[in-house]
Formats: C-alpha cells, structure tokens, sequence
C-alpha cells in the first residue's frame, strides 16, 4: 500500500512538474533577459548623465536605483508568470509605500531637490552664491543638503529643498563680471579730470579687463555731491580683489590731483534773541 502511494505520489509531483516546465521556463527567461536589459539601461544612463555634465558623484547612486527598480519589476513578472497571484502583495506594499512617505515626506523632498541640483547644475563646487541672506563659496553639495563656506569662514548648512524654492544669485556662472562703482566729487571740482582719473585707474589695474574698455559716466547730482559711476569688466573670481584694490587706488589719485570727496555737513547758525 505505501509502495503504491510513493509511486502515485511520484508521478504526480512528476506530472506537476512537466506541466510547470513552460511556466518554469517563460520565468527564467524573464529574469535572465531582464537582468540583462536592466544593466544595459544602467549603462546607457551613466553615459547619458556624463554626456549631459552631470556630477559624477550621483552616477553610480542613480543607476542602482534605477536598475534595481527595474529588476524589482522583473522578478514580479516572473512571479505572475509562475501563477502566483500578486494583487494582495502589490496592494500590501503601495500602502506600506503610502505610510513611509507620508512619515518621510520632508526627507524625500530634501532628496528629490538634492537630485534637482546635481541634474539642473546652478551651481557648482567653488561658485560664488547668494541665497537670501546667505552670500558664500558651493563647499559640497550632497543629496539632503549644501554646504557653503562664507567670506568669513563660516560653514552655512542649507537643506536642498530651501535652495530649490527659492531665487539664487550666482556670480561665477558666466566667468566674467561688471565692476559698478560710485564715486563722489565736489561740485566744485572739475568733472572731466575725476572722469579722467577714475578711468585712468581702471585701465591700469591688471585684473580689469581692457575689451571692453572701463566707462564712467555722470550717476547723479545729489545734494552735496556730483556722483560718478565706474563700470569695468574683470573675472568673477576676481571681483573681489579688484574692487578692493580700486577703492585705494582711487583715493590716492583723487588726493594726487586735488579731488575733494565730499561728505554730509551740518551748518549750526545760533542767533541771540
């Protein structure tokens, strides 16, 4: 009796099986060919994102979830294909996907920004930036936040989803910018020789550049002062410097030639009555 229930045990697991070899097949075959899709595409995104300049310190972070996205799905196809009935289990984990990002919503915010900006690129490691309040050098960007380092050395941590919704100002990106700088002279002093001056000054500072060449033109006629106006060209990286530079040597040609800056006064009359 045990004899013949082994053997009728056999022959049908046997049977079972034949008839699932088909199933069988079609689910190795999807997961081979699907594995091997999912590399190639990881593949053809990193040559994407080096074509398109994006920072390589993502490449590798993007493409794993990319491919194992993608390979996640492969094996789900697999698993219908066998017969298993997935309803239950994609229901399971859309709601448990529901849950954690309800509880993770301000994190994801924080990485879907920090993937916008190594994307979008507007700005990089070593710009000069201004974002509200804070004015300083890109030191690091990372997925949840950025780090900038301003003028005075201080490190300024500043999530990605508050550089994403708001206006940036970033002075590095077109290589080159405008020197505007105002200065005032008696009305009493003659306008064509400050003029002269302040250009002479301008054109022999190496860091300005001489195409196009320094302007200075008349700003304003303010209450006490003739305000004149310097526009000159130089590196963004060396925006700083030059007009420091120029501030001093403005002033000492200014005295050279007998220039007066003029500064605010208060005439007191006392009368005795």
């Amino acid at each position: 009796m045990t004899e013949k229930l082994s053997a009728f045990d056999l022959e049908t697991f046997m049977s079972k099986l034949v008839d699932a070899l088909p199933k069988l097949a079609g689910a190795v075959i999807i997961i081979a060919l699907g594995f091997w899709v999912s590399s190639l595409i990881g593949k053809l995104l990193i040559k994407g994102l080096t074509r398109k300049g994006v920072d390589a310190s993502i490449h590798s972070f993007l493409r794993s979830i990319v491919v194992w996205l993608l390979r996640f799905a492969v094996i789900l196809s697999a698993l219908s294909t066998l017969g298993f009935n997935l309803n239950s289990f994609i229901a399971a984990l859309g709601a448990a996907g529901l849950t954690a990002g309800m509880g993770l919503q301000n994190s994801i915010a924080q990485f879907a920004s920090g993937i916008q900006i190594l994307v979008n690129k507007p700005f990089k490691s070593g710009d000069f930036v201004e974002l509200e309040n804070i004015s300083g050098r890109v030191h690091e960007i990372k997925l949840m936040y950025t780090v900038f380092t301003t003028v005075d050395n201080k490190r300024v941590i500043v999530p990605n989803s508050h550089i994403t919704s708001n206006n940036i100002i970033n002075y590095n990106a077109e290589g080159r910018r405008r020197l505007d700088m105002t200065f005032s002279v008696s009305y009493s002093d003659d306008i064509s020789l400050a003029k002269q001056v302040l250009r002479a000054q301008a054109l022999k500072n190496e860091l300005i550049y001489k195409n196009p060449e320094p302007e200075v033109v008349v700003k304003q006629q303010s209450a006490s002062s003739i305000d004149l106006l310097l526009m000159a060209w130089c590196s963004s990286s060396d925006y700083l410097t030059a007009y420091y530079k120029l501030q001093e040597d403005v002033k000492t040609a200014f005295d050279e030639n007998g220039i007066n800056i003029p500064f605010n006064q208060l005439d007191v009359h006392v009368s005795n009555s």
